[in-house]
């Protein structure tokens, strides 16, 4: 039986739902107190008597955004079959980052946290430099499980290949976005998977 959140927790709920996906849009810098107070109705009092400050509310809207992303991948992963399937979901997942309205509204959080933050804002560059990082291990894990059940050939470069798939999806949302192709994306997509294929006995 789930917990009955309280007063005080529904309302930071509510704050970091309703603003995560200005942040994931407009950036931290781009995000002013004022585009807060709008989308929730509520005072700067009350957002700032249930968070330190703006950067403590992007902190929450990125956990949120990035839990949307993840819970995705997780479910998908967790119904397929072989370490083969599960490796291509990554793939699948961001085909349609910019059709599905299961996606956060804004694309990537990571990446785009990663691109907003760079060297300003060291709490959330970190965020993202997490979120990467543990993109890469459950990647690796993936990888490390095929060999083991004989679907991968041993001896990949297991760190070589995670950090490619990882950097092909985001530079290929980033061309996308940036030109206005989504075709750009599904372009590189295909290119994961001929690297995913490649791993193959």
């Amino acid at each position: 039986m789930e917990k009955e959140l309280s007063k005080a927790e529904r309302t930071r709920q509510f704050i970091v739902e309703t603003t995560a996906p200005i942040f994931n849009k407009k950036g931290y810098a781009g995000t002013s107190l004022s585009d807060l107070t709008e989308a929730t109705g509520l005072t700067k009092g009350s957002i700032y008597g249930n968070f330190a400050n703006k950067e403590e509310v992007a902190a929450a809207a990125f956990d949120h955004n990035s839990a949307i992303l993840r819970k995705q991948v997780t479910d998908r992963i967790h119904t397929a079959g072989t370490f083969y399937e599960k490796l291509r979901v990554y793939a699948q997942v961001y085909h349609s980052f910019n059709r599905s309205k299961k996606f956060p509204v804004g694309g990537c959080p990571i990446l785009n946290t990663a691109v907003d933050a760079d060297d300003t804002n060291p709490m959330l560059k970190e965020k993202a430099a997490n979120a990467v990082l543990r993109w890469k291990k459950s990647i690796e894990n993936l990888i490390h499980g095929g060999i083991a059940a004989g679907e991968f050939k041993a001896g990949i470069d297991v760190n070589n290949i995670a950090l490619s798939i990882i950097a092909l999806i985001e530079g290929g949302i980033m061309i996308a976005k940036v030109t206005d192709t989504p075709g750009s994306l599904d372009t590189v997509l295909q290119t994961v998977d001929e690297i995913i294929n490649g791993l193959k006995l």
